[in-house]
């Protein structure tokens, strides 16, 4: 069977930004009180908080149609690195109640991006030929 790169990438594109848009869609029912809230804590603006809507529904579809895939996983990428920071940083060091990684999630969406960031979104992106693809 011949391999086939650019299937796999869209594939990776369609399953970070699927998966994602649905933390999103719940920050738009719910809202991002929480997130301000861990924001003011930190002693940092809650008005950062309004970025998850980036992070978590702009980015994701531009992953899926594949429009400036590196760009969108750069920030896909930083939006995890936060979340991470500032939700899970208590976790890095711990283990699930099954054993994993307790933050093996957000490690897949930071990891994934940070590969679509390197590889490009390929030849099925909407955006495929430029060096932003």
């Amino acid at each position: 069977m011949e391999k086939n790169q650019d299937l796999g990438l869209l594939i990776l594109r369609l399953t970070l930004g699927g998966l994602m848009l649905f933390h999103g869609i719940a920050k738009l029912i719910h809202g991002v009180g929480g997130i301000e809230g861990m924001l003011a804590a930190k002693g940092l603006p809650a008005f950062l908080a309004y970025g998850v809507y980036v992070g978590e529904i702009i980015v994701p579809i531009l992953l899926i149609i594949g429009f400036r895939t590196r760009i969108a996983a750069i920030i896909f990428a930083f939006n995890m690195l936060v979340a991470l920071l500032l939700a899970h940083s208590g976790d890095i060091f711990s283990l699930s109640q099954h054993g994993g990684w307790a933050v093996e999630l957000i490690a897949l969406f930071l990891f994934g991006a940070v590969a679509l960031f390197f590889t490009g979104g390929g030849q099925y992106a909407l955006s495929k030929n430029d060096q932003w693809d």
